[in-house]
């Protein structure tokens, strides 16, 4: 297993990151300890989760996910073993998570008290921002449209009085370190600013989707992550399991775009359509489809991490084995053949 530095930290991450978005719904606590206990005995450290997991997010399975990897951690006594890593809710969803989540210090060290409760540890290591709390293009939507009641003084102050709280919990030892997830390249260099203009301690990290089917992520933000050592950690590096060619001839009746329709952006004619070269492509050099994407992520210099996730031990075992996966020049440069001729189906 290879493992990368977290951003300007002293702690080093397994380039592939145990992602746990499936415990609570479609992973019961069973298969979910049987998954972390393998992932570690293949060389991870770096494990992911949100107190909004598992997904499809509803009241009655909130923060299941992060339950399971609590009394894992009870079982096994590993928590010094793992690099945890877990976010706090933005606004706009989940009425149910404190009458509504809001990006405020008073809902901020509430979400954290909750999530330290049921991993059942003192401290996180990594604690991220899931999503802005302001009208940008994430989640899907590529074209940026503007919130004319929102002014960039407003949106700064929310976004530093947000950090200003989460600096704190770093200073009482609730939490190591900090990082945000779904953001623009305007807001990954806002708070590099707001790092800069009050001393505090810069985020280490950026959790944004990218897969074969949506690499978005490199115009603009490729050279955030190089020049401010905000390294990506990589989240639906399969397209929701798109990429593994499964749903080229049916839906499998079990998985997840069969099952939850809010999935539906990985299904479009053009991405079917680059689905379908890959996983030809992976065919003609003896790869699994699997496999040829995930160990595309890992290729990426300014990965830190590829975030796998798995519903079976089979598709679990695939994953990491990705880890062990070399691809030749030859299939990278037709990759951006293919790339060239169906840039980002999938946004």
């Amino acid at each position: 297993m290879q493992f990368n530095e977290l951003g300007k930290t002293d702690i080093r991450v397994s380039k592939i990151c145990l992602g746990t978005m499936t415990y609570g719904e479609q992973n019961s606590e069973a298969e979910a300890h049987e998954h972390m206990a393998y992932a570690v005995s293949q060389g991870i450290n770096f494990f992911d989760t949100a107190e909004m997991y598992p997904v499809p997010p509803l009241e009655h399975t909130q923060g299941k996910s992060e339950e399971y990897i609590g009394t894992w951690l009870k079982k096994t006594g590993k928590r010094k073993e793992i690099i945890l890593a877990t976010k706090v809710a933005g606004p706009g969803m989940m009425p149910y998570l404190r009458g509504g989540a809001q990006l405020i210090p008073k809902q901020i060290n509430a979400a954290l008290d909750s999530s330290l409760e049921r991993l059942q540890t003192d401290y996180i290591d990594l604690y991220q921002i899931h999503w802005p709390a302001r009208n940008t293009n994430y989640f899907g939507p590529l074209g940026y449209k503007h919130n004319e009641a929102e002014t960039i003084s407003s949106d700064v102050s929310i976004m530093e009085d947000a950090y200003a709280c989460l600096v704190k919990a770093v200073e009482q030892g609730k939490v190591r370190h900090l990082g945000i997830s779904n953001e623009t390249p305007w807001g990954a260099m806002q708070y590099q600013l707001l790092a800069q203009k009050n001393s505090w301690p810069s985020m280490v990290s950026i959790q944004n989707p990218y897969s074969l089917l949506n690499r978005t992520y490199e115009i603009g933000l490729a050279e955030v992550s190089y020049r401010e050592r905000m390294g990506l950690l990589a989240y639906s590096p399969l397209g929701f399991g798109v990429l593994s060619g499964k749903y080229i001839n049916n839906s499998p009746a079990d998985a997840r775009l069969t099952l939850y329709e809010r999935f539906t952006r990985y299904s479009n004619k053009e991405g079917k359509s680059a689905t379908a070269a890959y996983v030809n492509l992976a065919r003609e050099y003896g790869y699994s489809p699997t496999q040829l994407a995930l160990a595309f992520i890992n290729t990426r210099p300014f990965v830190t991490a590829n975030i796998i996730g798995a519903t079976t031990m089979q598709q679990l075992k695939e994953n990491i084995d990705s880890s062990n996966v070399e691809l030749t020049n030859e299939v990278l440069e037709k990759i951006e053949c293919i790339h060239q001729q169906q840039p980002n189906p999938c946004p």
